[in-house]
């Protein structure tokens, strides 16, 4: 199938960037066994997720269960092909004992981050390894129906074009730059997405695949997959991290004790429309006056430069002027940062982070709107909030949301519930 005119296409790691496999958490020396013989083999699955190659004595060892059930369980997992053989082990005497090891190429994963004006969508193994991409030019505000029907066709070109089959898809995950309600994955009253509001996205896209509820579809919004992507590629020993997105609007990914909080109705991390003093009299388009995303954003940045004088209209062209060492653009940016600051003050002292992500289209300002953002969170946090604490770029940069999207269908799919049950069934 010829790729379609709108989108263009890129190999999953240009010259001089790594994009990571996603790394699964870390494995407790011993794996206790659940009563249900099914769930034993769900838990012994998630000791090999870590890709290493382990025979069927060292299993026993870490799990604690029999040698004979651990040769039931790997049998049952090789079954449904989530593992296979390793090699060998060297022997101690007699022939040597055989190694296993998770195959991640067994099924793959279709992850895909929707930005204001953009959509990214990326063929994953379920190492959270970038198999291919593409990426495509359209606006959110059309509609769910047009933005759905381009990522469903560009998707499954994907696949074509990887010579995988749609049978052999383990599930989609989808980022959406608005509110989203977690559980039914329809959007709740996004203020960028006309016509999103309570669209059934799952139904949409499984209907288009033509798998109905057999096919796992699960949406969020885009920072918080930002956030899961930005963690698993690059700090997952950090259990308490911040991504914040600096774009066309701004938000953030809270991941406390290593897990995603979404709050009561998925709204947690709506920073950018939290109010600043200096804010007077500039109107939001949430409405309200003296929001951070009215001050802060890429488009604000642009908008304040413009009336300066300056030739801004966009965040792409502040982002220009930074690099040409315009030095009204370089203040404008070091502001934005003072504002996210003040905001980000707050939720330092609040959630105790570990590190703070900045990620999204202006993040390319790198140090000077780093420089701002440390400014005031080191000066208004508390000293033993800021003791250890790291403010950082994003180092996904705008792969963050496919490598938290593909991870949040991993994670959903290999949990010991779903390996347990997918055993039973064979």
């Amino acid at each position: 199938m010829p790729s379609p005119p709108v989108a263009s296409t890129t190999p999953p790691a240009p010259r001089g960037v790594t994009v990571p496999s996603i790394v699964p958490p870390a494995t407790p020396a011993v794996v206790p066994a659940p009563a249900s013989s099914a769930l034993r083999a769900g838990e012994l699955f998630q000791v090999l997720r870590d890709g290493h190659a382990r025979t069927r004595a060292e299993l026993a060892e870490i799990t604690g269960l029999a040698r004979s059930t651990i040769a039931t369980r790997i049998d049952a997992l090789m079954a449904c092909g989530l593992i296979g053989p390793a090699g060998e082990a060297v022997s101690s005497g007699g022939r040597p004992p055989s190694r296993f090891a998770f195959s991640a190429s067994s099924r793959v994963v279709l992850a895909v981050d929707v930005g204001a004006t953009h959509v990214l969508i990326a063929l994953t193994d379920l190492g959270g390894r970038v198999l291919d991409e593409s990426r495509a030019a359209i606006a959110v505000s059309v509609g769910p129906a047009a933005v759905l029907d381009l990522v469903v066709e560009q998707a499954k070109h994907l696949l074509e074009r990887s010579g995988r089959d749609v049978r052999e898809l383990a599930g989609i995950g989808i980022g959406l730059p608005g509110p989203v309600e977690h559980s039914t994955g329809r959007p709740a009253n996004p203020p960028i997405m006309p016509g999103w509001d309570g669209f059934d996205v799952p139904a949409r896209v499984q209907e288009s695949f033509g798998m109905g509820g057999e096919l796992d579809v699960l949406v969020d919004n885009d920072v918080n997959i930002m956030a899961l992507g930005e963690r698993a590629g690059f700090w997952p020993v950090e259990e308490n991290l911040l991504f914040v997105k600096v774009a066309t609007g701004i938000g953030a990914g809270i991941v406390g004790r290593g897990l995603l909080q979404r709050g009561a109705d998925g709204t947690a991390g709506d920073i950018g429309h939290v109010r600043l003093a200096r804010g007077d009299g500039v109107l939001c388009r949430c409405g309200n006056v003296g929001c951070l995303e009215a001050l802060a954003s890429g488009p604000a940045v642009a908008a304040a430069l413009k009336a300066a004088g300056v030739r801004a209209e966009s965040a792409e062209d502040v982002l220009d002027l930074v690099r040409h060492g315009s030095v009204e653009a370089v203040q404008a940016v070091r502001q934005a940062g003072r504002d996210i600051g003040e905001v980000l003050a707050t939720c330092v002292n609040l959630l105790n982070p570990s590190v703070i992500v900045i990620g999204g289209g202006l993040s390319a300002a790198g140090e000077y709107l780093l420089a701002g953002v440390r400014e005031v969170v080191y000066q208004r946090s508390l000293p033993l909030a800021t003791a250890r604490l790291r403010i950082v770029q994003s180092m996904a940069g705008d792969r963050a949301g496919v490598l938290g999207a593909s991870r949040m269908i991993i994670d959903h799919v290999l949990s010991p519930d779903r390996i347990g049950a997918l055993v039973a069934d064979a």
